[in-house]
């Protein structure tokens, strides 16, 4: 005999079961997303710093790896949300994306250079203000790499005394290097913004201590070099009987050509442009140019060489758009005028043309 009861009672039980296993479902898809996600995370962070770091480092082309920079740097860095942040890789990743915004503001201070020389004051003017975002936009991105850099060894560079950390690699002391030199670049970004992006001056005393913490001749003069610079802009951290910050920049950059890595070169110009010595500057250009000749760049390093050659080919670029309107001829990098020898002049074969 049906009984209404039983009947609803059954169907009532039916229905708290699916909704008990549908809440079940629910409940463990969520709790394996996460783990997957972190996983994915580790994974990734742990192959971009043990295999694509080394990859892009041995790179030739900089506006790839600047690509490269701002392309993953998204993706790579999104995982902080779910693992813990990759601030090494991410110090790299935001160094480079750092690289392609700076191209983009020495592009449009080119085009100020050059309307300038033209007289042409709407379009300097425009340019100018162009160049000044961008800087800021460069500033930003670097003092972000200066900051995951100095998380991804927990090294706090404000304390007292100073602990340096533990660098247990080659790349675990580049990417602390490289950190370091990224915060000062930062300041020079903000500088030539007009401070748009407000990134701290105490990166630079900060910075020249925590640079004694890396072996100078093993990285080709390049800590002495940044903190030659240093000594240049505050005075007081230069340390007692050192030698003229002038003379140590000149070290440092005969010994990154004879490592094979010229970005204490690079830092020389950097410092001949921003603390307004021509002589300087000139001498050190003239100096890379002739290095050409005579490098073996360091392989495993050899995007670091390009990125000083493409700083000091822009550092000759103001100087020829200021001067006579356009960047330097391809014949004349190193030198500062179109003055040259007669004997160099390349005579264009008509013989071969007939």
């Amino acid at each position: 005999m049906f009984n209404p009861e039983v009947f609803l009672l059954g169907r009532g039980s039916a229905l708290v079961k699916k909704f008990v296993l549908a809440g079940l479902a629910v409940a463990l898809a969520g709790c394996s997303a996460n783990p997957i996600y972190s996983t994915t995370g580790m994974v990734i962070s742990g192959y971009a710093e043990s295999e694509a770091t080394p990859y892009v480092l041995q790179m030739s082309d900089t506006e790839m790896a600047c690509a490269l920079g701002e392309g993953t740097d998204p993706l790579v860095y999104s995982f902080s949300r779910v693992t813990s942040p990759p601030d090494t890789t991410g110090a790299l990743l935001m160094l480079l994306a750092g690289n392609c915004m700076e191209y983009r503001a020495w592009d449009a201070e080119l085009d100020y250079l050059r309307a300038r020389y033209n007289s042409d004051v709407p379009a300097a003017r425009d340019a100018r203000e162009r160049s000044k975002r961008l800087y800021a936009r460069t500033a930003e991105r670097r003092y972000s790499s200066y900051l995951r850099a100095m998380a991804a060894y927990d090294f706090d560079p404000s304390a007292e005394p100073l602990e340096c950390p533990f660098l247990f690699t080659d790349q675990d002391e580049l990417t602390f290097l490289l950190g370091l030199l990224t915060g000062m670049q930062a300041i020079v970004n903000d500088a030539n913004s007009g401070a748009l992006a407000g990134v701290p001056r105490n990166i630079a005393p900060r910075t020249e201590r925590a640079l004694q913490c890396l072996d100078n001749e093993k990285w080709a003069g390049l800590p002495n070099a940044v903190r030659a610079m240093v000594w240049l802009l505050l005075p007081d951290t230069r340390p007692e009987l050192s030698p003229d910050p002038w003379q140590v920049l000149d070290n440092s950059s005969e010994m990154g050509v004879e490592a094979g890595m010229r970005v204490p070169h690079a830092v020389q110009v950097l410092a001949a442009e921003t603390f307004g010595r021509p002589d300087v500057l000139a001498s050190a250009i003239a100096s890379f140019a002739d290095s050409e000749g005579r490098i073996n760049v360091w392989d495993d390093y050899r995007l670091l060489d390009e990125v000083a050659y493409t700083m000091v080919q822009f550092s000759s670029d103001k100087h020829w758009t200021a001067e006579y309107g356009h960047r330097t001829p391809r014949n004349f990098f190193g030198k500062m005028s179109p003055e040259r020898e007669r004997e160099n002049i390349e005579i264009m074969d008509l013989d071969g043309l007939l």
